[in-house]
C-alpha cells in the first residue's frame, strides 16, 4: 500500500510521518502537529461573592471592554476636552444685541457657574460680590465631568478589587500534611498514532532522590489507581487517586511506548491536564496545557523518539483558605518541560526507526510535593467607610483645585474676562429695558387708538 502524504519509508515497505507530523486516521494522511502551548492555571477559589452570569449574551466583550480604569479615564477625558472645546467656539462667537443664539448659549453657560461664583477676580478694597461669568460656568462644569470621572473609576476599584488575597507562607511538618486529603487526578496524553498496546513499564513509582539513601521503589497502586485508554490524540495514561496522601517530596513515574509492528513508537507532543478536589468536593484547582517542544531556540516541529526520556515536571503547593472555614487544597503548578531524544530532520528519524534499539519513547512524571512550607491564603477588606469618604474628598478637592488655578491664572493674566460678567448683564439689561419700553410703547398706542 502506499504511504500517506507528508511521511517517509523505512525498512522498504513501512511507513512513518515526517518529523512534527502525526497520522489523520480521518484523512489518512499526516499533517502538522500545531497547538497553542499556553499553560493554563485555576486556583479553583473565588474571592468575590458578586459574580456576573458569563452565559449572558455579549458578557465576553462588556467584560474586555470595561477590563480596567483607563475606560473610565478615556472616556472622562474626552467629555472633558469636548466641553472646553465648545466653549472655546462659543468664545468666539459674536454676543450681537442680545436675541442671538449665540448670545443665549453664551448666557446660559455663565448661568452655571456654580462653583466659582464668589470666587473671581475682585479690586483692592471692593465688596465681595457674586458673579456668574462664561469662564466660570465653563470650568464649573469641567470641574464636575472630571470628578464624576474620577468617581466611576473609584467605583469601578472598589467593585473590582475591594478584597485584596493575602498569603502567608510558613514551615509546616508532616502530622499537618497528612490533613490534606484530597482528589487528585493526573491526565497525560501523548499525542501520536500510537495506542495503549504500544505501552510498557507503568507501574513504579519511585520516591525520594534515584541513586541516594532515600530512594524508594513501591507499585503505583499503593498511591493511585491507573489506566490507559486511547484517544483521538493517542494514548492518555490516567492516574486518579481518592483522599491522596502524599508520601514523599519528590516522586518518579515513567513509562514507555514501544515498536510495534505498523505501529513505531513516535510522538510530536504532550497534553497533560493535573486536577485537585477537595474532600467535599466544591473546589478544584488545576493546570492544563500542551507542549510540543521545549527548545529555547527554535520551534521547529520535532519528533519525540529514543532511549533518553522526556520529564514533565510539576509541583504541588499545599495551601489553607483562612477566608473558607481553613480550606486545605493542593495547588498543582506546571514547572518545566525537559525534552529527551527527539529528531528534527527526516534522514536521522529514518534511521532512528530501522534500529530497533531506539523503538521506544520514554517518558516521565516528575511530581514534587512542596512539602517543607505551606501557604495560608486570606482575604482584606480595603473597602472601608472612612477611606472612602476620605479619597472621594480627595478626588473632590483635586477637580475643583485644578480649575480654580487655572480660572485665577486666566483672570490674573487677562485684564478684560475680570469684568465679563458685567457685559453680559449690561446686554442683557438692554434686552428687557428695551422689552419693557416697547410694552409701554404698545399700551400708550392701543390706549390713544381705543380714545380716538
Amino acid at each position: 500500500m502506499a504511504c500517506p502524504s507528508n511521511s517517509i519509508t523505512y525498512n522498504g515497505t513501512l511507513c512513518a510521518c515526517l518529523p512534527g507530523h502525526v497520522l489523520d486516521v480521518v484523512s489518512k494522511s499526516c499533517k502538522l502537529f500545531k497547538a497553542d502551548s499556553t499553560i493554563t492555571t485555576d486556583t479553583g477559589v473565588d474571592f468575590y461573592a458578586l459574580k456576573l452570569p458569563e452565559t449572558l449574551p455579549g458578557f465576553d466583550s462588556l467584560k474586555k471592554f470595561t477590563q480596567s480604569q483607563a475606560v473610565f479615564l478615556e472616556a472622562t477625558l474626552v467629555m472633558l476636552l469636548s466641553w472646553l472645546m465648545f466653549c472655546l467656539f462659543l468664545r468666539f462667537m459674536s454676543l450681537g444685541d442680545g436675541r442671538g443664539v449665540w448670545f443665549k448659549l453664551r448666557w446660559f453657560v455663565s448661568r452655571l457657574d456654580i462653583c466659582f461664583a464668589t470666587r473671581h477676580w475682585l479690586d483692592d478694597k471692593k465688596v465681595v460680590t457674586k458673579r456668574k461669568t462664561e469662564l466660570g460656568g465653563a470650568f464649573s462644569i469641567a470641574s464636575w465631568i472630571l470628578f464624576i470621572g474620577l468617581f466611576a473609576a473609584l467605583l469601578y476599584q472598589i467593585i473590582s478589587k475591594r478584597s485584596i488575597e493575602v498569603h502567608n507562607i510558613r514551615a509546616t511538618n508532616a502530622p499537618e500534611l497528612t490533613s490534606f486529603l484530597n482528589d487528585m487526578e493526573f491526565n497525560i496524553t501523548t499525542i501520536s498514532s500510537m495506542s495503549c498496546a504500544n505501552l510498557r513499564d507503568l507501574g513504579n513509582l519511585v520516591s525520594g532522590n534515584p541513586g541516594f539513601i532515600d530512594e524508594r521503589v513501591v507499585s503505583l497502586s499503593t498511591l493511585a489507581n491507573y489506566s490507559c485508554h486511547n484517544s483521538s490524540k493517542g494514548p492518555t495514561i490516567a492516574l486518579k487517586c481518592k483522599g491522596c496522601k502524599l508520601i514523599s517530596d519528590n516522586m518518579y513515574i515513567s513509562w514507555q511506548f514501544v515498536d510495534l509492528p505498523n505501529s513505531p513508537a513516535t510522538a510530536v507532543g504532550y497534553e497533560f491536564n493535573l486536577a485537585s478536589t477537595d474532600s467535599a468536593k466544591k473546589h478544584m484547582s488545576f493546570v492544563n496545557g500542551t507542549l510540543k517542544n521545549g527548545s529555547t531556540f527554535d520551534d521547529r516541529p520535532v519528533t519525540f523518539r529514543g532511549r533518553q526520556s522526556t520529564i514533565l515536571k510539576f509541583n504541588l503547593f499545599p495551601k489553607i483558605y483562612r477566608n473558607l472555614h481553613d480550606l486545605k487544597l493542593i495547588q498543582p503548578l506546571f514547572h518545566e518541560f525537559l525534552p529527551g531524544s527527539v529528531f528534527r530532520d527526516t534522514n536521522q528519524l529514518r534511521t532512528s526507526l530501522e534500529n530497533s534499539v531506539e523503538g521506544l519513547v520514554n517518558t516521565t512524571l516528575y511530581i514534587n510535593f512542596l512539602s517543607a512550607y505551606v501557604v495560608e491564603v486570606d482575604k482584606e477588606s480595603i473597602l472601608g467607610p472612612v477611606s472612602f469618604l476620605a479619597d472621594l474628598g480627595g478626588l473632590y478637592c483635586i477637580s475643583i483645585g485644578i480649575f480654580f488655578y487655572l480660572l485665577i491664572q486666566c483672570e490674573y493674566r487677562v485684564k478684560k474676562l475680570r469684568n465679563e460678567d458685567s457685559v453680559l448683564r449690561s446686554i442683557k439689561n438692554r434686552c428687557k429695558a428695551q422689552d419693557n419700553w416697547d410694552k409701554e410703547i404698545c399700551k400708550v398706542y392701543l390706549w390713544r387708538s381705543y380714545n380716538g
